[in-house]
């Protein structure tokens, strides 16, 4: 071995080394737990160790209330599939309970369940997003499709606007068994995944192919069909029996400075729009993107890719395309050069709401960012267009803004997008309008005052696809609910798609056994109950400090490769940017989950229980969830089982 490869192995095993060290309790400790965790005599207690299931905190930071850990474990393999059917295809079934379309979220979710994974206390998170895309892309690949539609009710439910918050309610209320019609403006359902996000992002065979397995269900459309201008809401209230709103935020905000009215003025989402439907071919050579969302990023990055034409027809600018008046022809494409884009950031770089992934991507494409600079105005020439932004340096404290005393100075550019902010086009449904051209909604996602009408998606908040998807998912419950003649329930403290063990036992056929009603002693073997375990999913989600880390070693992040894009790559490039893992990385990566809140079959509550109290459930009785029991005749509650245990499954508590 030469020296400079044993001198990176050695860096990489005292890196290693550093990261695998975990230690409960730290130099200087010395202050014991509240005195009711601590009642001992000698090595006994009075509490002996119950099987509590709690929420992990990746899927507490779901907005879709994905079973994270549960398909994951599937993945992996502690959870098996039942007889003729391939892990993939049960994990496919666990994750699109919640989401149904993963191979889209997969790739375009910022992944905030990746932030909340309790693995980052240990090295680095899961690469949840990683392991969706591939069960999403095998779905695909392989023809899944969604499970069926419920027996009919009778009853009809208009979705008002075609992306994802109308096709996720579609797809839970056709579950149901009630009738949809989606009504939507465009020649194709997607809303902003495919008029608001770059097509290399989300793939349109693959976008193409989650929308279809849910129309596949027998979900209607009237497309090319405003509400409010080709039929009216009233209109719709007496053919449907409930009305769901998801038309999502697609109008953007115009820039609030002087000038900001000028013609070469736009929003990022007219900008985005025009591109993704074909009308767009090429931009401007200056280009300045004001904001620091995704919005932003992927403004820019399509900025990068599109260029500009050195010599064009007034009629080709830019800002004609995108507000209609006509469409670039192709041909020209060939001419185009390469575009200066500039985003101008109010705050500083590390303030930016958008991802890291897509700053580093912009970055990488050779866009410039500029930050702590505050629009003031827009530089107008004689033909009454931009030519610049003047802007003025800022300094933050907090969330506190000061002006520098530095000289205000112009920004040269052709073409401003502004990507600032979203509202809805709410024309002739005018009264949902809370006046800020978005509508308020109550816990049930219901429609303020109208009990009839439901709402999800970006039209409540601008947020993230997934956060559509968990609204609608929400809003078809209550719409259910009123349909039956009911208000709709009271939501739990912790709002997901939980792992159900009563379903599961179900379904590997290991229900309980049905109740007498009949007073009995020594009910602690009877069959008719699911002993020694609790269910607080619903109200619990398990921290960190309640695992026990020191059990996982360090296991580097299974990383999805991406092509490098420089900034001489960038024109022209619209091909996919992030590459999928393989079936044996997905798995590995599933394997580092640390299964939280939910038993990860380790046997370490077996092996070191010093009484043999805890032992293994029979193998034809076992089942997820119902891996381990103890025997409490034999039971000391030393706590050994509960301090070993790595996902915080075990809690001392039987006995009080």
């Amino acid at each position: 071995m030469d020296g400079a490869n044993s001198n990176q192995d050695q860096d990489n095993r005292n890196m290693d080394e550093t990261k695998l060290t975990f230690r409960k309790y730290k130099d200087g400790d010395n202050e014991h737990l509240p005195w009711q965790e601590e009642i001992f005599t000698a090595d006994e207690s009075h509490k002996c160790p119950t099987y509590v299931h709690r929420t992990p905190p990746c899927q507490g930071s779901c907005p879709a209330g994905e079973d994270i850990r549960g398909w994951l474990n599937i993945a992996r393999g502690i959870e098996k599939a039942p007889d003729g059917m391939n892990w993939q295809e049960y994990a496919f079934y666990r994750l699109s309970d919640s989401n149904p379309m993963p191979a889209i979220m997969g790739r375009v979710c910022p992944a905030p369940c990746e932030d909340g994974c309790n693995r980052n206390e240990v090295e680095d998170h899961v690469g949840i997003n990683a392991v969706e895309q591939y069960i999403g892309d095998y779905a695909l690949e392989h023809g899944l499709k969604l499970r069926d539609a419920g027996p009919d009710t009778g009853k009809k439910i208009a979705c008002i606007g075609g992306g994802p918050a109308s096709l996720a309610a579609a797809y839970q209320l056709r579950r149901m068994g009630h009738g949809v019609t989606i009504l939507d403006s465009h020649d194709e359902l997607g809303g902003m995944m495919r008029y608001g996000i770059p097509g290399y992002r989300t793939p349109r065979d693959v976008l193409d192919g989650e929308i279809q397995r849910i129309l596949d269900m027998g979900v209607e459309t009237r497309m090319n069909t405003k509400v409010g201008v080709d039929i009216s809401m009233d209109d719709l209230r007496k053919e449907f029996d409930a009305i769901f709103v998801g038309v999502g935020a697609q109008s953007g905000t115009a820039l609030p400075i002087p000038g900001g009215d000028a013609p070469n003025c736009i929003s990022g989402i007219a900008f985005l729009e025009a591109f993704n439907d074909g009308r767009l071919k090429h931009g401007a050579e200056k280009v300045l993107v004001i904001g620091g969302g995704d919005t932003a990023m992927d403004v820019a990055a399509v900025a990068r890719r599109l260029g500009h034409i050195t010599k064009s027809h007034e009629k080709d600018r830019p800002e004609t395309v995108v507000l209609g008046h006509v469409v670039h022809d192709v041909a020209t494409v060939a001419n185009r050069q390469g575009a200066e884009v500039t985003i101008v950031y109010r705050r500083p770089v590390e303030k930016m709401p958008a991802t890291k992934m897509e700053i580093e991507h912009v970055t990488q494409e050779g866009v410039q960012i500029r930050s702590s600079l505050a629009p003031v105005s827009v530089v107008v020439g004689e033909d009454g267009r931009a030519t610049a932004l003047r802007v003025q340096e800022v300094e933050w404290e907090g969330n506190n803004m000061t002006v520098k005393e530095t000289p205000e100075f112009d920004i040269e550019c052709d073409l401003i997008v502004a990507a600032i902010g979203q509202v809805a086009d709410l024309t002739g449904m005018e009264y949902l309008d809370n006046g800020r051209g978005l509508i308020t909604a109550d816990p049930f996602y219901r429609a303020k005052d109208h009990e009839d009408i439901f709402v999800g998606g970006d039209i409540i908040k601008p947020h993230l696809l997934t956060t559509a998807i968990g609204h609608a998912s929400v809003a078809a419950e209550g719409i259910d609910h009123i349909l039956s003649g009911k208000e709709p329930s009271k939501r739990p403290k912790v709002d997901k798609h939980h792992y159900d063990l009563l379903e599961k036992l179900q379904e590997v056929h290991l229900e309980p056994a049905e109740y007498d009603h009949v007073q009995a002693t020594g009910t602690d073997a009877a069959t008719y109950a699911v002993h020694n375990y609790e269910d607080r999913s619903h109200v619990e989600i398990v921290p960190a400090d309640e695992l026990f880390l020191g059990h996982w070693t360090y296991d580097a992040r299974r990383k999805r490769k991406e092509k490098h894009i420089g900034p001489d790559a960038v024109l022209g490039h619209f091909e996919e940017r992030i590459l999928g893992l393989s079936e044996e990385e997905a798995q590995q990566e599933a394997d580092r989950c640390m299964s939280c809140g939910m038993c990860v079959e380790c046997d370490n509550c077996v092996i070191y229980c010093p009484q043999d109290a805890i032992y293994r459930v029979a193998k034809d009785q076992r089942t997820m969830g119902r891996y381990v029991e103890t025997d409490y005749n034999k039971c000391i509650g030393c706590h050994i089982c509960e301090d070993v245990c790595p996902s915080g499954y075990i809690q001392m508590g039987l006995g009080e």
